[in-house]
């Protein structure tokens, strides 16, 4: 009992002592981690009687869970055997050691496939064709200003200032819904409700959004400004239309006024590609245009935005002059999937390292039970080759078990957070290998020093007589 409670009471300090280490790290690293996660939480809660108590408790509870078994095995081994250098101990403990290195590398290697997965999902999104330009388009909300078309045509003269467009939206934002009635391809007019864009005769050009059949907006026509739309592909598909060109010319009746489509937009992603590409109609709009979109040269680029800001004064000096550019806007919509990613990575690390603790600790107890046999066989002549790879290989067996464990269960819940974007990739088995690979190395890297270190030393002490 007295070594029992030796083992405990050594186990619960180790804990007490990782309990204030904690706390103080946690105090230091909190704004990290907040930045990391993208969450606000207070240093108060490090001073809150109640969280304290349960966190000590907790320290407590898990130095009294951990000791306990080492403690009861421990404490009652038989002198006589301990002595003479003999620690075997039951196959029960054989199972317990190598059951929590086999959980420890399990976890590891299924967060090093979710951060695998997740980075590769994050790298396909940026590398797609969104079907219209974002790179050096500046956008300036007017808030619907009077001077607003003064504002836009002052501008479009200045160096560096390439265009110059107005409309209510810009891809990665949000737009209104709308009431509509369009022609369909039996000649009824079907209704829908449509995602809406109000625009000016620039807008399509300049975002370089590709027409897939009729035309874009023109000066050139009277008639676009009152009676014209264009719709895009998805909007035509809704309305049972094989191929773009069928729904040109078309009637249409939205929000109080009527007219003809004059022509079809390619896709384009006005949202992420966590969604699918909606129905979407754009219309001349003036009055409902409050965002003005320049397109600049990245020369000079400090001093072209001082020039917009210093006409920005003198044309609407009672708002304050604030802009974002297209690219960083559209981005935003991933920041949660890159925060996830992150965490994935710094908790798969974390996780390694604790996995490559326990391993190493149950190396040097297996490495210390077959010193004998160790010696035994370098007096037979084995090379240290033959003792590494001796030791290794039942270690990289757990690792291999860990593997087949956390790839299925990986792969299910990666393919369940997938589902969640319209366009995805599909998971490749090269993830998987280059997990397994990793694993290896990293379990290689953590036993060869151990190994290496048994297996040359010297037989003839490892096989003296008692």
């Amino acid at each position: 009992m007295q070594l029992a409670r030796q083992f405990l009471g050594e186990s619960v300090l180790l804990c007490l002592i990782s309990f204030l280490l904690t706390i103080l790290f946690s105090a230091l690293l909190l704004s990290l981690f907040n930045q990391l996660a993208g969450k606000t939480i207070s240093h108060g809660i490090f001073e809150h009687p109640l969280y304290l108590l349960i966190l000590f408790l907790s320290a407590i509870g898990i130095g009294l869970l951990a000791g306990i078994y080492p403690a009861l095995v421990l404490s009652s081994f038989k002198p006589s055997t301990v002595l003479k250098g003999r620690f075997a101990t039951g196959s029960s403990g054989s199972i317990l050691r190598k059951g929590l290195v086999i959980v420890q590398f399990t976890i590891s290697i299924g967060l090093v496939i979710a951060t695998i997965v997740v980075y590769n999902q994050m790298n396909f999104m940026r590398s797609q064709d969104l079907g219209f330009t974002k790179d050096q388009m500046m956008v300036i909300n007017t808030n619907g200003d009077p001077g607003k078309n003064a504002f836009q045509h002052a501008i479009t003269g200045l160096p560096g200032v390439i265009s110059t467009t107005m409309s209510s939206s810009v891809p990665g934002g949000g737009n209104p819904g709308a009431y509509s009635e369009i022609e369909n391809k039996k000649g009824d007019l079907q209704i829908a409700n449509l995602d809406l864009y109000f625009v000016d005769w620039d807008y399509i050009n300049q975002y370089k959004i590709k027409m897939a059949a009729g035309r874009s907006f023109s000066r050139d026509f009277q008639t676009d400004s009152t009676q014209s739309m264009v719709l895009n592909e998805a909007a035509v598909k809704m309305f049972g239309y094989s191929s773009p060109g069928q729904a040109v010319g078309r009637r249409f009746k939205q929000w109080g006024r009527e007219g003809k489509i004059i022509g079809v937009m390619k896709d384009f992603h006005f949202h992420s590609l966590q969604q699918p590409i909606k129905p979407l109609s754009m219309r001349i709009e003036p009055n409902g245009c409050d965002l003005v979109s320049v397109n600049v040269s990245t020369a000079h680029l400090p001093v072209t935005i001082a020039a917009i800001e210093n006409k920005w004064k003198v044309l609407i000096p009672s708002r304050p002059f604030s802009y974002f550019f297209v690219d960083e806007f559209f981005d935003k919509q991933y920041r949660t999937e890159e925060r996830f990613g992150k965490l994935f990575l710094n908790f798969a690390i974390l996780a390694i390292f604790i996995s490559c603790l326990g391993l190493l600790g149950l190396t040097s107890y297996s490495t210390l039970q077959r010193t004998k046999e160790i010696g035994v066989r370098k007096v037979m002549g084995a090379t240290v080759t033959n003792i590494v790879s001796l030791l290794s290989r039942d270690f990289l067996k757990l690792v291999f078990i860990s593997f087949c464990i956390a790839a299925p269960v990986a792969w299910w819940f990666m393919h369940k957070w997938l589902q969640d974007f319209a366009y995805r990739i599909h998971i490749r088995w090269w993830v998987f290998m280059v997990a397994c690979v990793l694993a290896v190395l990293i379990a290689l890297l953590t036993i060869s020093f151990q190994a290496i270190r048994s297996a040359i030393a010297n037989p003839v002490k490892s096989l003296r007589t008692e």
